[in-house]
């Protein structure tokens, strides 16, 4: 074999090994997406439901139900009393699928829950895996969720996690630093005084974390976002129609 040609083999050999490397990695990829395929597909449906159904969110109330932060990190919103039926709303910061639930019929719930029809939990968590993006989307989830746990007002994490709904990044680029959270906190009207401190310091990371993966697996969770109407399963098609789930809501408290 001459110069020329085992040069040219060893070229051949090099540029092999790097098209079963891309293979390998574009498997990786696909087995992290199939992990958290149902998110990906509820981002999908969720902007094909908007766009089918141009649905029109409802008119914001005059005021919130009363809000409680549970010692386990949900939030609890509901006026004096109320105790069904219960909406629990499963949902990750960074799910794309989740702030288009929230611009779309967040506001729903609030008025149910203000107007005495219902019980509204919110169950912040992450679904994202460690290898998502090479742990870029977990890692903006994370401190978010944790960020939100800074928060000791109701009222006051009902602003703040609007706020970070409307300023999530793309799944794809590391955001929510933890300056970026503590300027949405000051943004929401956020008192508590040492929430700088808190969130800087991913205070309750671990802990957000813990209750996350004990919530995923408790209720066998799929995807984000979830609602549940009464500890059953609601269907997109009315969870993200504001007048189907208004009328849901009021058909289970009949």
């Amino acid at each position: 074999m001459s110069k020329a040609q085992r040069q040219q083999s060893v070229r051949d050999r090099i540029k092999a090994q790097r098209e079963s490397e891309k293979k390998q990695e574009q498997r990786k990829r696909v087995a992290t997406y199939v992990t958290v395929g149902v998110v990906a597909v509820g981002a999908i449906a969720a902007g094909w439901l908007f766009a089918a159904n141009q649905s029109t969110s409802e008119s914001a109330g005059a005021s919130l139900a009363p809000v409680t932060i549970q010692s386990d990190g949900t939030v609890a919103m509901a006026n004096a009393g109320v105790t069904a039926p219960v909406i629990d709303i499963y949902e990750d910061f960074q799910c794309p699928a989740c702030k288009q639930l929230e611009e779309t019929s967040g506001t729903t719930f609030k008025n149910l829950a203000a107007e005495g029809k219902a019980k509204v939990v919110y169950h912040p968590l992450t679904i994202f895996p460690a290898q998502m993006n090479k742990g870029i989307t977990r890692g903006n989830s994370v401190r978010a969720g944790a960020a939100a746990r800074c928060v000791t007002d109701g009222k006051q994490w009902v602003a703040y996690h609007d706020k970070l709904f409307a300023n999530q990044p793309e799944e794809t680029a590391e955001g929510f630093s933890t300056e970026q959270l503590v300027e949405l906190g000051e943004e929401a009207g956020v008192t508590a005084p040492d929430f700088a401190t808190c969130v800087t310091s991913q205070k309750h990371a671990q802990a957000y974390v813990a209750a996350s993966d004990k919530t995923i697996a408790a209720i066998s969770l799929q995807g984000t976002p979830t609602v549940k109407l009464n500890g059953k399963d609601m269907d997109q098609n009315t969870a993200f129609v504001p007048t189907e789930l208004r009328k849901a809501v009021l058909d289970a408290a009949k």
